[in-house]
C-alpha cells in the first residue's frame, strides 16, 4: 500500500517544489455535462494521457479492497475548486457535483504494468455516471466501452499462480447492479472507515477536499493483516467490501435476506449464520446453510466464493478467478466459529 501511494504521490507533485498540482487542463464543463465521450483523453484528466499521472487530486487506497482478479488498482479522486465533500457523523461521504473518482486496473506483468482499463465515476447534477474505458493497444488513449468487453489477460499472482483469463469490463447494467443503493448509482469503495488518503498530501489539500479531515481516520481492519484485527473482524470487513454493496437492505440483493455490512448487521441468521437458501437452485450446492458454524465445508457461502461457474459464483460479476486467500480467511473464521454462531 505504501509503495503504491508513494509512486502516485510522485506523479501528483511538481518536480520542482513538491506542490500539489491544480486543474489547468481538466474540462470541468465536460465532466459535469451528461456527455459520454468516446475517448478518455478529452476529459483532460491525465498528463500525457498517462493514467498514473493525473493533473490534480488526491491518491487513495482502501484498507480492505474489492477483489478483482488480482488486478493492481490505482485510485485518485478529483474535487473541483471551491467545493468539498461532506463527511457525516456516521462516516458517509457526500461528494459534490463535479467530483471524479478514477480507478485504473492492471497487472505488473501485463503490458509493462500499463492499465488495461480505467473507470470513471462522475458526480453529475443528474446523479453518478459510471464510464468504463479500455486502453487502446498503443497505450495512447482509452475507448469507452458501455457495452462491456472481455479482454484476454495472462498474469502471475504474488503466490506464483499463473492465470489466463478473459478479464471482464462491466457493461452499464453491471455497473449499476453493483453500485446500486435504493436504485441509484453510488460509490462503493471510498468510505471513511475504509479510506486511506495519500499521507503525502498536504493538510491544506485534505482540508480543501473534506469538511471534516479529522473524521478520516479509518477504522476498518486490513483483511490480510492479523495485526489489524481478529479473524472475525477481518472476515467481516472482507464480506462488507466484496459482498455488502449488493447484500444490504437497499442493495440489488436485498430480496435474499442476506445482509453482510461490517458493523451495521448483527452476526445472526440474516448475516448467513444458520441461514437456509432463499430459493432452491445450484447456488446452495445441496447445503443447508450459508454459514454452518464450525463447518466451512458445509457452508454454501464458501462453495459460491470458490466457484467460477456463472450460475454459482459470488460475487456474480467482477471476477473470473477464485480469490484463494480471501476464501481461506473466511474458511478459518467459520471453522473457529462456535456452534451458537457467536464470533
Amino acid at each position: 500500500m505504501k509503495r503504491v501511494l508513494a509512486a502516485i504521490t510522485a506523479a501528483l507533485l511538481c518536480s520542482s517544489g513538491g506542490t500539489a498540482l491544480t486543474l489547468p487542463t481538466v474540462d470541468q464543463a465536460l465532466v459535469e455535462s451528461d456527455a459520454m465521450p468516446a475517448k478518455l483523453s478529452v476529459f483532460g484528466l491525465f498528463r500525457g494521457n498517462d493514467p498514473l499521472r493525473p493533473v490534480a487530486g488526491i491518491a487513495y487506497t482502501l484498507r480492505t479492497p474489492l477483489f478483482s482478479d488480482y488486478a493492481d488498482k490505482h485510485r485518485f479522486m478529483l474535487i473541483p475548486e471551491g467545493k468539498r465533500a461532506t463527511v457525516a457523523t456516521d462516516g458517509a461521504i457526500d461528494f459534490p457535483v463535479g467530483t471524479v473518482l478514477i480507478k485504473s486496473f492492471g497487472w505488473s506483468d501485463v503490458n509493462a504494468g500499463r492499465p488495461v482499463e480505467t473507470r470513471l465515476l462522475i458526480r453529475r447534477a443528474s446523479g453518478w455516471a459510471a464510464l468504463p474505458y479500455i486502453w487502446d493497444a498503443d497505450g495512447k488513449d482509452a475507448t469507452l466501452a458501455l457495452g462491456g468487453r472481455r479482454v484476454p489477460v495472462s498474469f502471475t499472482t504474488a503466490a506464483g499462480e499463473r492465470h489466463a483469463i478473459r478479464y471482464a469490463v462491466p457493461n452499464r447494467n453491471q455497473c449499476k447492479e453493483c453500485h446500486s443503493l435504493n436504485g441509484e448509482i453510488v460509490p462503493i469503495g471510498p468510505k471513511v472507515r475504509n479510506l486511506v488518503l495519500d499521507p503525502a498530501a498536504s493538510a491544506s489539500l485534505r482540508a480543501r477536499y473534506f469538511d471534516q479531515p479529522a473524521a478520516l481516520e479509518p477504522a476498518m481492519p486490513v483483511w490480510d493483516d492479523p495485526a489489524s484485527g481478529s479473524i472475525a473482524d477481518r472476515a467481516r470487513a472482507y464480506l462488507d467490501v466484496n459482498c455488502a454493496h449488493c447484500h444490504n437492505p437497499a442493495g440489488s440483493a436485498s430480496n435474499s435476506g442476506l445482509f453482510l455490512r461490517w458493523t451495521d448487521d448483527p452476526a445472526g441468521v440474516n448475516y448467513g449464520i444458520g441461514k437456509r437458501p432463499t430459493a432452491a437452485g445450484r447456488g446452495s450446492g445441496g447445503m443447508d446453510f450459508a454459514i454452518a458454524p464450525g463447518d466451512p465445508e458445509r457452508s454454501f457461502m464458501i462453495y459460491r466464493l470458490e466457484s467460477t461457474d456463472p450460475g454459482i459464483a459470488m460475487p456474480e460479476v467482477g471476477r473470473s478467478t477464485v480469490h484463494r486467500e480471501g476464501a481461506a480467511l473466511l474458511r478459518q473464521w467459520i471453522a473457529e466459529m462456535v456452534k451458537d454462531g457467536s464470533r
